[in-house]
């Protein structure tokens, strides 16, 4: 009789893919039911709360633009994919033809980023009983990376409690924040250290770096100071003796004679109650 009671339908092969970044995805979006020959399809992405179109009026737009396609009527392909097409993309169709015109399905896309090279701190001198921290970290990999210490090309346990092998060592393994924290490190803790960062897209490591757990000498370091306590008790002594000989009195007293040379022969001085210096009085003798 004419009644349209057909609808427009769509589904999907995979509404979440996961693609490594650099290679390439198909967002699938299929028809299947629909009246209409020719229907309208639009798709948009929405990230961060905005919405953009990546394909409309028949072409591929925005920042998709040159790498990526139409497969068959509705699937979407990207090409090259990087970690900002990480996001959810919308598939519109628009039925003229059907009497429920419109339909749309949303993909949510993930790419995977495979970690750098971590950042590594490790302390290169460490004397024994002292605590300790090694640090790695890696901030591009995505999703977040997980953390594995090596010690001379052994992977260290999460906890050297849990090790026979790493029995006379006291550490314990931060897997996500990559801190590796020695309680108080022993003498086989001397070694080179790396670490690597890894995610479902791949891993990386930073270059190894030695520590050295070293003893303190401690009959050394009281010695050291016997022997500086020793020079300046002798220097001490010194100046003592020094006073009881005269040496810095009789300097001081030739110092003084120095600033008051005598008076010379047959002149006299003698002060006077109105006046306020020396006078001269008697006759030179001849």
């Amino acid at each position: 009789e004419g009644c349209l009671i057909e609808a427009v339908n769509l589904k999907s092969s995979n509404q979440n893919p996961v693609v490594r970044e650099f290679e390439s995805v198909e967002l699938s979006c299929i028809i299947t039911d629909s009246q209409t020959n020719d229907p309208r399809i639009e798709w948009k992405k929405i990230q961060d709360d905005q919405t953009t179109y990546v394909f409309f009026d028949n072409k591929i737009q925005g920042h998709l633009a040159g790498r990526a396609e139409l497969l068959g009527k509705t699937s979407l392909k990207i090409l090259n994919v990087t970690r900002s097409d990480t996001a959810s993309y919308r598939c519109e169709v628009v039925a003229r033809n059907d009497h429920k015109e419109i339909d749309e399905i949303v993909i949510d896309l993930t790419v995977q980023v495979k970690p750098v090279a971590p950042v590594c701190r490790v302390p290169k001198a460490v004397p024994v009983g002292k605590s300790a921290t090694l640090h790695c970290q890696e901030n591009e990999g995505y999703p977040r990376p997980h953390y594995r210490w090596y010690r001379n090309d052994i992977p260290l346990p999460t906890d050297s409690k849990a090790n026979p092998r790493f029995r006379n060592s006291s550490f314990v393994l931060n897997p996500e924040t990559g801190t590796l924290v020695f309680n108080a490190v022993h003498k086989d803790d001397t070694g080179q250290y790396y670490c690597f960062a890894t995610n479902e897209a791949g891993s990386a490591h930073c270059e190894g770096q030695e520590m050295e757990v070293y003893d303190l000498n401690i009959a050394g370091i009281i010695g050291g100071v016997l022997v500086v306590l020793a020079v300046l008790v002798l220097i001490t002594l010194g100046i003592c003796c020094a006073y009881r000989r005269g040496y810095f009195i009789n300097n001081k007293q030739n110092g003084e004679s120095y600033k008051n040379p005598g008076k010379p022969d047959g002149v006299n001085y003698i002060r006077t109650d109105d006046e306020g210096d020396f006078r001269h009085k008697s006759s030179f003798v001849i």
